[in-house]
């Protein structure tokens, strides 16, 4: 199990079930102004807001909602300014961690999340000192069961597809470069294909073979790193095997 998917989609479905509301909301808010003020408010020539709109959609945010963010993000109503950064580090056992954030105050948040580093087994580190060991890239897992490999290969054939591959769970994840990504993941919804995880994200080169006590120290770090309000996103470079990922779970 490395950082950047399996570990991922599970802590999504989790946070559907237990986490606030609000706070997700919160986050998916965010998403939203930060790719309004990048790219426009059009959603048809704006693919990361359509991404975001659509997160939110998933995730039942009322459209009154969605729709106020944008108009406060285009400046139509007043509204919060949010600044969008990433953070770089190493986490136990020598994990590289990227975190994504978007807040409205960075000053507050810097600190928070270098304490965060330091009092469970990390250390937040300068900018660039672990992004070159991750690759952009677009992921699009289908839930298990749906289709085959051959079907998915040739449904894609004419896109910028770089892997295939089924899952133990009989999951097919997709990976694609990040300029082909929203092309297929519309692909993918318009024949309802349903999906665990659909975005661009970050794909370690290499990672890291964590042991128990690591992989609990880790993933520690990582789950109040995620509940953040400010943190959008963590990437990783651990590799847990599915045994140690029971057990610390329990």
């Amino acid at each position: 199990m490395s950082g950047h998917n399996k570990w991922s989609t599970i802590k999504r479905k989790k946070g559907a079930n237990d986490a606030k509301r609000g706070a997700i909301f919160t986050k998916l808010i965010r998403e939203i102004t930060v790719a309004v003020k990048n790219g426009g408010e059009d959603l048809n020539s704006n693919p990361r807001l359509r991404t975001a709109v659509a997160k939110a959609r998933e995730n039942n945010m009322p459209m009154d909602n969605i729709e106020r963010a944008i108009l406060k993000a285009s400046g139509k109503m007043e509204g919060v300014v949010y600044e969008e950064m990433r953070y770089e580090g190493y986490g136990p056992g020598g994990v590289a961690l990227m975190v994504d954030v978007i807040t409205d105050n960075k000053n507050r948040t810097h600190p928070e999340i270098r304490t965060i580093f330091g009092k469970n087994g990390g250390n937040l580190g300068e900018s660039g000192c672990v992004g070159f060991m991750f690759d952009r890239k677009g992921m699009i897992i289908l839930d298990p069961d749906q289709t085959d490999e051959d079907t998915v290969m040739e449904l894609t054939v004419d896109y910028d597809i770089e892997d295939i591959k089924i899952n133990d769970d009989n999951s097919i994840t997709i990976i694609t470069s990040p300029e082909s990504f929203n092309d297929v993941n519309d692909l993918i919804t318009s024949k309802s294909l349903s999906t665990s995880f659909n975005e661009i994200t970050f794909i370690p080169q290499t990672t890291v073979d964590l042991d128990e006590k690591k992989a609990e120290q880790c993933m520690r770090l990582v789950e109040l790193l995620e509940d953040h309000d400010d943190i959008q996103n963590v990437y990783g470079n651990y590799e847990i095997s599915d045994e140690i990922m029971e057990k610390i779970q329990s």
